[in-house]
């Protein structure tokens, strides 16, 4: 377990630096958009890049761990739902609170974290659940969120259908650089693609400062967000509305995907030990930080989403850690 927290500290600590950094007014909250465009639009998709040009087509392109892990992550919208859409929260909060329960913070935390600790071989399977996090997980809590019809959900700027909304939610996904550096990477994997040396080292370069730019940017979105909540720009948000979707996410998320990944392979769907683990790892992380802006958009109680991830974020320290010994018997 200490050789396991010896390696989950440091990208742990980097949120925390970046949380401190934003609470001291070290790093001025208005950069925070800046630095999380640097790491959306250029480190980031070189870091994916460089994992999916690295890893064999086959492991990025695996229909018996994609199949399996789109079924837990519609399961988890359900669960979530049914369990938090009653009172105040309405379809647009509901459905915010299902993808941040289903949204594992895979790409700023989870893919370089399964790397440091299981080797490269995990990047294929952990980008795999990226892909279906990013077009189909997300694409129909927002399509749910608007089954409140406007009914004092939203802000008239969202868009009002469902159907609407999820094609407003594809378009987003065709924009985000991500999935296309992941394909791009892929071709290359495929094709066994060459890069010109100095635009390989430009690419490694950016892929470098990935992890660590957005592990401290993710704190300091965190801290923004408890800042606005304290300077009354955010409601107050009940810890009932809060702490059973951070369990949800740290210990069902997880133990579902255990589940149907076992009884997949009882079925005879090809998907091998080593992936089910990851994407069992993978389910273990924090909520994604992204929702956070996904729900400020859509006009859903982005207080309560940002609480969720900070909350979840706080806790999978130790959390994931204890995830890891337990699927590696370490």
């Amino acid at each position: 377990m200490l050789q396991i927290l010896a390696v989950t500290f440091p990208f742990f600590a980097l949120v925390g630096l970046g949380y401190v950094a934003a609470v001291r007014g070290m790093l001025p909250l208005s950069a925070i958009g800046g630095m999380n465009t640097f790491v959306l639009f250029f480190a980031l998709p070189c870091m994916l890049y460089r994992f999916g040009a690295s890893t064999p087509i086959a492991q990025l392109f695996d229909p018996g761990a994609a199949l399996s892990y789109l079924l837990c992550a519609l399961l988890m919208v359900t669960l979530v739902i049914a369990l938090t859409r009653r009172g105040p929260i309405g379809w647009n909060d509901a459905a915010f609170g299902a993808l941040v329960g289903a949204f594992p913070n895979t790409g700023f935390m989870g893919v370089p974290l399964l790397v440091a600790l299981l080797g490269q071989a995990a990047a294929g399977p952990a980008i795999v659940t990226i892909l279906v996090d990013m077009v189909i997980t997300t694409s129909l809590c927002i399509a749910l969120s608007r089954l409140g019809g406007g009914h004092g959900e939203g802000d008239s700027s969202a868009p009002q259908g469902a159907g609407q909304a999820a094609r407003s939610a594809l378009r987003g996904v065709a924009t985000n650089p991500m999935p296309w550096a992941i394909l791009s990477g892929a071709v290359v994997s495929a094709f066994a693609i060459v890069l010109p040396a100095p635009l390989a080292k430009t690419v490694a370069l950016l892929a470098d400062s990935a992890s660590p730019v957005a592990l401290f940017t993710i704190g300091a979105v965190l801290a923004r967000s408890r800042m606005q909540a304290a300077c009354g720009h955010a409601p107050a948000v009940p810890l009932g509305q809060v702490l059973p979707v951070v369990a949800i996410k740290l210990v069902v998320h997880p133990l579902v995907v255990l589940g149907v990944g076992r009884a997949a392979q009882n079925l005879g769907v090809a998907l091998d030990d080593f992936a089910l683990m990851v994407m069992v790892l993978v389910a273990a992380l924090p909520s994604a930080s992204n929702v956070s802006m996904l729900a400020e958009r859509f006009g859903a109680n982005n207080g309560r989403i940002a609480r969720i991830i900070l909350f979840s974020t706080m806790a999978a320290f130790l959390s994931f850690s204890g995830a890891v010994a337990w699927m590696t018997g370490r």
